[in-house]
């Protein structure tokens, strides 16, 4: 049974995260990306504080040392950066290409351990981030010459989601030494308020009284997407193995293709067709099954060593 709930946990994380850049390109054309985020963050604190203040089990900074304080202001910024990077890469690219390119954050993550923190990579992991860059490769085939030949909207955009998956993983990093001394939920409960608290000097929350009815409800999926996938997630990790729930994890681009698809069909007055190749789906794929053989990868190594002896 915790396998099949870790197994459904992890699909709706998947889906949730798919549809999310799709939802959000109609928020972007009203919205700045600083805005944005803070209602996101001050939704998701609202909730995830309740939640605590229920349960009693609301996080005390006064148990926290001044080495791991110094780590909680990075993994704000970290997150922080994730977020606003993320919407102005969306900003500049479609919502395919976006989330295919953020996969590359969990190699990022890998990378990082390995330097970090000492660890090795199994040859899977090794293999899934070789498919992985192949797969982006193919993915902008169409548009290789102009990406690296000048300074696009679309090079801009591409550097802004390489930051933004970079952004995650110095997040993933830190929050491993937090969570000794956290929950998961009183760390994303912290660094949702500190987000909130920073991110109002820069945004302007009068501009929500100015949305239409649709909007007001692509929003409202964004702040529930935050809170609910999020959720989800952390959940699909307590029950179920992390490598089993990252490799299911990395289906959102799929999701994402798919949602875009309806959205164009539903709405075309609202979103336009991203014209991919054939070849371009093939790379969407192949950075997917990249992403899975990575996430799996260290597990099936240690399950091969395992089998030899």
């Amino acid at each position: 049974m915790r396998a099949w709930l870790g197994f459904w946990l992890s699909l709706l994380t998947a889906v949730m995260w798919g549809m999310l850049p799709v939802a959000m390109v109609l928020v972007l054309g009203k919205l700045d990306v600083v805005t944005i985020t803070w209602a996101r963050f001050a939704f998701a604190t609202i909730c995830v504080g309740l939640l605590l203040r229920q349960r009693k089990q609301l996080p005390k900074l006064q148990l926290l040392d001044i080495n791991r304080r110094w780590l909680l202001v990075i993994a704000v910024l970290g997150l922080l950066g994730n977020f606003l990077l993320y919407l102005v890469g969306l900003d500049l690219l479609n919502p395919e290409a976006t989330q295919t390119i953020i996969q590359i954050a969990p190699i990022v993550l890998l990378f990082g351990s390995v330097y970090f923190n000492g660890e090795r990579l199994a040859p899977l992991e090794w293999i899934g981030a070789l498919l992985l860059m192949l797969g982006l490769l193919l993915f902008f085939n169409q548009r290789l010459a102009s990406i690296f030949s000048a300074l696009t909207g679309e090079t801009l955009g591409l550097i802004s989601m390489l930051a933004a998956a970079l952004s995650w993983s110095i997040y993933g990093l830190v929050q491993k030494r937090l969570l000794q001394v956290l929950s998961s939920i009183q760390l994303t409960f912290l660094i949702y308020a500190a987000g909130t608290v920073l991110l109002l000097v820069f945004s302007s929350p009068l501009a929500l009284l100015h949305l239409t009815l649709l909007q007001y409800s692509a929003l409202l999926f964004c702040c529930l997407n935050m809170v609910l996938g999020y959720g989800a997630f952390t959940e699909a990790m307590r029950v179920w193995q992390a490598a089993k729930v990252s490799a299911m994890i990395a289906l959102a681009p799929v999701f994402t293709i798919v949602s875009m698809k309806l959205a164009v069909w539903a709405m075309p007055e609202h979103f336009a067709s991203s014209q991919l190749n054939a070849l371009a789906y093939v790379g969407a794929l192949t950075v997917v099954a990249g992403s899975m053989l990575a996430a799996l990868g260290k597990q099936g190594f240690v399950g091969w060593r395992t089998s030899r002896k």
